[in-house]
């Protein structure tokens, strides 16, 4: 196994994959934070790391473009000698009943959130195979599970990412490579803060736990699946979600 191993995390600026990034952070020797356009959320990330004693760069990208995708990271792989844990986090919402449900919603929510996730994944993993080394771990949904209405383009895109991880972990196990997912319930971050109270009461109803999780509750699902001690873990859906879904 590496010695020092990097972590590249997709949409690292802010809720979940900031929290993925800090707690990646004392496990790694360095965590590439992804970002599109909020510079300065990331930069913030990037101190924040820097003041627990850890190391991280930004790297913008868009991952709907694969071509910026494998440019960056093939820059990642040459400076710093390989990927080792690659965290796909990146994702957008664009809610509509389906009957109302613009093209282009759809089209941009499975650009994003589940071609986002092939081309990153793609663009690291003949690196990971010669390594002999690596930890994919894809973010999925409660959703992509149960459905929910007024996002089936967000819950067809999370779905497609459990079948993409289960298919992809068995293709490369025999290589010293994991595939996960870790599906969310409901996260207390930016996505849920926009709901009304009314909403946010129908819901926390539905959670045995009482509460809505919180992006460290993630984060730490995450770093373990990409420890050493996950080692025998892979094509795996692990629910975080206060009991929401039991399965």
């Amino acid at each position: 196994m590496p010695d020092n191993k990097i972590a590249v995390v997709t949409g690292g600026s802010r809720g979940i994959g900031k929290a993925v990034c800090k707690a990646l952070a004392p496990r790694v020797s360095m965590v590439y934070i992804n970002f599109v356009s909020n510079e300065d959320a990331a930069r913030q990330v990037q101190a924040e790391i820097a003041s627990l004693g850890g190391k991280a760069e930004l790297l913008p990208f868009d991952v709907s473009d694969g071509e910026a995708v494998s440019k960056a990271m093939k820059k990642v792989i040459s400076d710093a000698g390989g990927v080792h844990v690659l965290v796909n986090n990146a994702g957008i919402t664009r809610d509509s009943l389906l009957a109302r449900m613009k093209e282009g919603d759809w089209n941009d929510v499975i650009a994003t959130n589940l071609t986002g996730m092939f081309n990153c994944t793609k663009a690291v993993l003949m690196n990971m195979m010669k390594q002999r080394w690596g930890r994919i771990i894809n973010i999925g949904s409660v959703v992509g599970a149960m459905g929910n209405p007024g996002q089936a383009n967000y819950a067809a895109a999370k779905a497609g990412i459990e079948g993409f991880t289960k298919s992809l972990a068995r293709e490369v196990a025999s290589r010293g490579i994991t595939a996960n997912v870790v599906s969310p319930g409901f996260i207390d971050t930016d996505m849920t803060q926009v709901l009304s109270d009314k909403i946010k009461e129908g819901l926390l109803a539905q959670i045995p736990a009482g509460r809505f999780g919180t992006p460290e509750d993630v984060a730490s699902a995450v770093a373990f699946l990409a420890s050493d001690s996950a080692a025998y873990i892979t094509g795996h859906v692990l629910h975080v979600n206060g009991g929401l879904l039991c399965q």
